[in-house]
């Protein structure tokens, strides 16, 4: 199958970026489900709601089990409670159709994002590698498959 120029362009995206910047698209992309499906609840259309909000729990949860607990430390002992947390709120979107938890989610989501763009923005390696959760050989194909999936 051809690929569009855009995912071209995407693909070349995730494999130049660097680990910090993977986890910041990462984020951006989980932020954007969210939108998504908040927008899907507004709209009734509960298999957009139910697939963008699923789309958000899949790139929480691969954020939560890459996280390298030995080089992370306490940034990534509050991590894991916070991804945790986001799993347990993020069904509730779908139980209830209510697109209260996903705001909450994404308030959560917000400044973990800019935190991870600053840090990707800096280019501070010693930084980035010790709050980064997965290596970048081991990212590349996984972030391509959760960042450019729809």
């Amino acid at each position: 199958m051809a690929k569009t120029a855009t995912e071209k362009y995407q693909t070349q995206q995730i494999m130049t970026a660097s680990p910090a910047r993977l986890v910041a698209m990462l984020f951006e992309k989980a932020i954007s489900c969210l939108n998504e499906a908040i927008r899907a609840i507004e709209a009734g259309d509960i298999q957009a709601r139910w697939k963008s909000n699923s789309r958000a729990m899949e790139i929480i949860n691969h954020l939560l089990t890459t996280l390298d607990m030995e080089k992370g430390g306490d940034i990534a002992k509050n991590l894991d409670q916070i991804y945790r947390f986001m799993l347990a709120r993020l069904p509730q979107v779908d139980i209830n159709n209510n697109p209260a938890p996903a705001r909450d989610v994404i308030g959560l989501l917000e400044p973990l994002r800019r935190s991870w763009q600053a840090v990707a923005n800096q280019g501070n390696p010693k930084q980035a590698a010790a709050a980064a959760p997965v290596q970048p050989d081991e990212a590349g194909p996984a972030i391509q498959k959760v960042a450019l999936s729809a």
